[in-house]
């Protein structure tokens, strides 16, 4: 072995040749399956060529030299006995010939069989990468859904539903789970997605090579989803900084925890992002739906994509007209607000605002209905429209048992909405209730087992105006958080009453996964929010259409236009059915939007969305009980 002086004047030996050609040969064999069957084509040449010359020399061959061709005749023959086991049954001439031949044959058989080896495992390899989801996606015009958690399934099942009239629509989903298994998971929970496609991809999106894999730049839209951990938000701002890196590029919508991160989110995504404030909007819309039961009915009919949505719509042919006309214009369409000329939303303006060149805010069943949309002829029939001044709301009783992170947020919308003199009793047995000033409400916190019959028993439950059941989430895992809500719901089923005959409080209950929501239907709870499943269908109502962002804004906000589901006799008056326009104007008079109505009688019927009717045809007629609600957006 030779030797070399090194910079530092010590002799390091010289690799042999022989070492330099294994390190080569090994080079080579690492380049995976090509460079394995280009050496057993170059040992296949070799063998053929190394015995077609023995038998040429030897004239072993039985027969003429020539007469298979010579030597290219030869070397066809030995690659036949090579390749073909069966060749040399056939062969004949003397015993040295049919020796050399099988000699041939067996050496042709450890290639073959190297070969199909080779090829098995190339196979092999290639399927198990395209499991690995590493391959690039070839689509446009797609969704892209960043991050895996129980909120895909209704995400997924919420766009597929909105692609509908989309042509070879397609949903990406980029995570760190095992391609195979998200499909699994979907194909499991999922088994109509109505000609969508869904394509997953394994990867972190914090890595611009894996983020790169699903076409991101070419997408509709980016869903950003939080992921589990300690630090959540962290991971959703690097994601955001990795697809705004480069400028340009579809608009993204993404959830944030933590209230305190949501400028930081903001100041990344820029104007591409829109930002969900996870906290904050799970708790208004408890606080909303605890103040009237079916509210979380509307809120869903709303947000999701079957049956009727919220849309933006031009008519020229209302420029000229005001606010309180236009609510009344459409047969089966319901105008909700404007939009001005600068990009302003605001719902529920008053009346005698003039449309003309806002656009319209418009609940409707399909946005392609809109263009014909006809006008309404229904009669308004002013004898049973309700003159009478509406009593001013009174002070409250609430009774909130549990606590979790989104309590704190929970008891500040409350005071937001409650009149002076308002208390709140705190019933919780996990966690550390941290009450925020307020301005109304007085707090009283007691600890206690929250599932356990004695300890409610303690409160005379029937006094209540609310009861808002909030799961233990921050302490036990979800399906133990969501086993102690149910808990206490059956025993505040027996305790309140009978919601039919108006002798209960409303009762409003958080569930972390949507599997229990039909148990907790069991217990007569007014409205269940599960918070999973309301993000996943305002992520995707966005991710469709950005500009929602200041609607969500405005309803959900306590300083604007909200929800409400009051007494229908007030509005009109009791007897026989009347026509939805008339209920549509005795609310215009008041200041107030009509929304839809809910029947009472249908209030535990989940086939029939609780009761609640969004967007009626104004010529629909309906009677009035008791009971019966008139849902209407208005201030307070």
């Amino acid at each position: 072995m030779k030797t070399t002086n090194t910079k530092q004047g010590r002799a390091r030996p010289e690799p042999s040749r022989g070492a330099k050609l294994r390190y080569w040969f090994d080079a080579t064999m690492a380049r995976g399956t090509s460079a394995l069957v280009a050496w057993l084509a170059v040992v296949t040449l070799a063998l053929i060529i190394v015995f077609t010359v023995i038998v040429q020399v030897t004239g072993m061959e039985p027969g003429s030299p020539n007469a298979k061709g010579g030597f290219f005749g030869q070397m066809l023959a030995t690659l036949f006995h090579a390749l073909d086991p069966g060749t040399v049954a056939g062969d004949s001439g003397s015993w040295r010939f049919i020796a050399t031949m099988l000699v041939l044959t067996v050496a042709g058989l450890f290639i073959v069989s190297a070969l199909i080896g080779v090829i098995a495992t190339g196979i092999d390899d290639k399927l198990a990468e395209l499991r690995r989801g590493r391959s690039l996606v070839i689509e446009r015009d797609h969704t892209v859904i960043l991050g895996w958690s129980d909120s895909v399934f209704a995400i997924v099942r919420e766009l597929s539903i909105a692609n509908e009239s989309r042509k070879r629509p397609a949903i990406v989903i980029l995570a760190e789970q095992d391609k195979v298994d998200m499909e699994e998971q979907i194909r499991e929970k999922l088994d109509d997605l109505r000609g969508t496609r869904v394509v997953c991809r394994t990867g972190s999106a914090l890595d611009l090579g894996d983020l790169a894999l699903s076409n991101h730049s070419l997408a509709r839209s980016i869903i950003v989803l939080s992921p589990g951990g300690d630090e959540p938000d962290s991971e959703v701002i690097k994601t955001l900084l990795a697809l705004t890196h480069d400028g340009d590029g579809p608009h993204i919508v993404a959830e944030i925890q933590d209230p305190q991160n949501l400028e930081a989110a903001r100041l990344v995504g820029g104007d591409r992002t829109v930002i969900v404030d996870k906290r904050e909007t799970i708790a208004r819309l408890i606080v909303q739906t605890s103040r009237q039961s079916g509210a979380a009915a509307v809120y869903t009919e709303l947000f999701d994509f079957d049956g009727d949505e919220i849309y933006f719509h031009s008519d020229a042919s209302l420029s000229g007209s005001t606010f309180g006309e236009a609510v009344a214009a459409y047969e089966s369409a319901s105008v909700i607000g404007l939009v001005s000329p600068d990009g302003y939303v605001e719902l529920n303006p008053a009346m005698d605002t003039v449309v003309g060149g806002s656009e319209l805010v418009v609940v409707a069943e399909d946005d392609s209905v809109l263009a014909s949309a006809a006008r309404s002829t229904a009669a308004v029939d002013e004898s049973r429209i309700n003159t009478a001044p509406v009593e001013p709301e009174a002070p409250s009783k609430v009774l909130m048992l549990g606590w979790n992170e989104r309590a704190a947020t929970v008891v500040r919308e409350l005071d937001e909405y409650a009149q002076e003199g308002s208390t709140l009793e705190i019933l919780t047995e996990l966690g550390t209730p941290d009450v925020p000033t307020l301005a109304n409400l007085s707090v009283t916190v007691t600890r206690g087992r929250t599932s356990d019959r004695a300890t409610l028993d303690r409160f005379d439950v029937r006094q209540y105006d609310q009861i808002i059941v909030l799961c233990y989430s921050d302490e036990l895992p979800v399906q133990r958080a969501d086993a102690r809500t149910l808990v206490t719901l059956l025993h505040l089923r027996e305790m309140v009453g009978d919601r039919a005959k108006g002798e209960r409080p409303s009762v409003v209950s958080e569930m972390l996964d949507d599997r229990n929501r039909a148990l907790a239907q069991v217990a007569h709870v007014d409205d269940v929010i599960v918070s999973d499943e309301i993000l996943s269908l305002i992520l995707s109502q966005l991710s469709e259409n950005e500009r929602l962002e200041a609607v969500f804004q405005d309803l959900l906000d306590a300083d604007g236009a909200e929800i409400y589901l009051r007494p229908a006799r007030d509005y009109v008056l009791e007897g026989e059915p009347v026509t939805y326009a008339t209920v549509v104007a005795s609310a215009a008079r008041r200041g107030e939007t009509a929304l839809g109505y809910r029947v009472s009688s249908e209030a535990d019927d989940a086939d029939a969305s609780f009761g609640v009717y969004v967007n009626p045809a104004k010529s629909a007629r309906f009677g009035v009980l008791p009971a019966d609600r008139v849902v209407v957006l208005a201030e307070d």
